[in-house]
């Protein structure tokens, strides 16, 4: 079944408009309610744009206080800076992603070599469990990319201390399926469902709650669900690494040959001066198969191509579409047109941020430096993300001021 969106900034900015009455009291009284498969009214369902930047955070939030005001649209506006929130807080820590995809690593081994645990993490992913609310869950997430946030924590916290599977291989589930499925936001919530986050508070799903905000779409026995779980802080004992300033991307030179490279962690490219490049050669980089040593889904790879295509026919140039490979791919393609340096649009802890750094000895080696745009909204942001979500929020109306209405 193909996804319900479309990939593209003009199909984002409809969306965009279409939720804009619903960004005041109906998101903030709504926001939590899981009505299903093709019901969800009261979220906006603008993720998989934000987390390519068809649109971004300042656009989508101009559109909420232009159209309800910034107080009765607090709520929303809170939740579209969660994303950078989780982005600049993974930043300042990216031993913690590092720990993710060695720890993910080892969970894949034992589950090659335990059938009990292959079988229940394949029923868990199939939707076989018998447990109707999260079969359901699983069987949208595969179907259409996109799963409800509240029903996301629910669904961690199920697989979790329920089903007791490794929290990394649902971390992985999740970022294999969702459409806006970003390295940050997921690894970041699966850990605050686990208690790793916020360290010894887990999130521990409640048959009553459930009922209640799926309008008894289900309701589940109290007894099918785990009380009182314990966090798994006990797997981390040495407590969270410190904190670190955000790193300091290397500025783009003007006037130099230049290969522009363009991916999906940012596809509004007009929002960076490409005119001061001497652009000999531009290319889309297909990274969506980096997600996971497994297979990422049909419907991501299918709505990464659609977006790349977007932002290279909009960048005004003749366009190669890249797909990724071996490092050293990238050196060999920079050299054939030339160029100095590759520019691109910032790229945060994540799986292409660890690709690009397996490519830099080659790219040293040549000559060639890989220079950054980092946008003013992330460079704002970021370092108040070093703790809690309440230092950022203190912080919302300085943020605000970087938006024109």
């Amino acid at each position: 079944m193909t996804h319900p969106m479309t990939a593209t900034r003009a199909a984002g900015l409809a969306r965009l408009e279409e939720f804009s009455a619903r960004m005041g009291r109906d998101y903030a009284q709504g926001r939590n309610f899981d009505r299903g498969l093709g019901a969800h009214r009261d979220v906006s369902m603008l993720s998989a744009y934000i987390r390519r930047r068809l649109i971004t955070e300042q656009e989508v939030i101009a559109t909420a206080i232009k159209a309800q005001g910034a107080e009765a649209s607090a709520k929303f506006i809170d939740e579209v800076i969660w994303r950078s929130y989780f982005k600049g807080w993974l930043e300042q820590r990216p031993e913690i992603w590092d720990s993710y995809a060695g720890g993910l690593r080892q969970d894949l081994a034992e589950l090659d070599a335990d059938a009990g645990l292959r079988h229940a993490v394949q029923a868990a992913e199939t939707a076989q469990t018998g447990l109707a609310y999260f079969d359901s869950w699983a069987a949208e997430l595969v179907e259409t990319g996109y799963l409800h946030n509240h029903a996301r924590m629910w669904f961690a916290s199920i697989w979790i201390f329920t089903l007791k599977l490794p929290w990394r291989l649902g971390a992985d589930f999740f970022l294999r399926n969702l459409l806006d499925g970003d390295p940050a936001s997921n690894t970041l919530s699966w850990r605050w469902v686990a208690g790793l986050h916020t360290r010894g508070k887990p999130y521990v799903a409640q048959a009553d709650n459930i009922a209640r905000f799926t309008e008894e779409r289900f309701v589940p026995r109290r007894q099918e669900l785990t009380q009182g779980a314990v966090g798994l802080e006990a797997l981390e004992p040495d407590g969270l690494p410190e904190c670190q300033a955000p790193r300091v991307p290397i500025a783009p030179q003007k006037h130099i040959p230049t290969a522009l490279l363009l991916t999906e962690e940012d596809c509004r490219i007009e929002d960076f001066p490409v005119q001061d490049l001497i652009c000999t050669t531009v290319a889309t980089l297909a990274a969506s198969s980096l997600r996971s040593p497994r297979e990422a889904a049909p419907l991501v790879a299918q709505f990464e191509a659609e977006a790349l295509a977007d932002v290279a026919q909009r960048s005004g140039h003749a366009v190669t579409a890249l797909q990724i490979g071996a490092p050293s791919d990238l050196v060999k393609w920079a050299l054939q047109s030339g160029a100095q340096q590759i520019v691109t649009p910032y790229v945060p802890v994540g799986p292409l941020r660890d690709w690009l750094a397996r490519a830099k000895p080659e790219l040293d080696a040549a000559g060639i430096s890989l220079a950054e745009w980092r946008r003013d909204w992330d460079a704002t942001i970021w370092p108040y993300a070093s703790a809690g979500f309440f230092k950022v929020k203190k912080q919302i109306p300085k943020f605000l001021r970087l938006i024109s209405v």
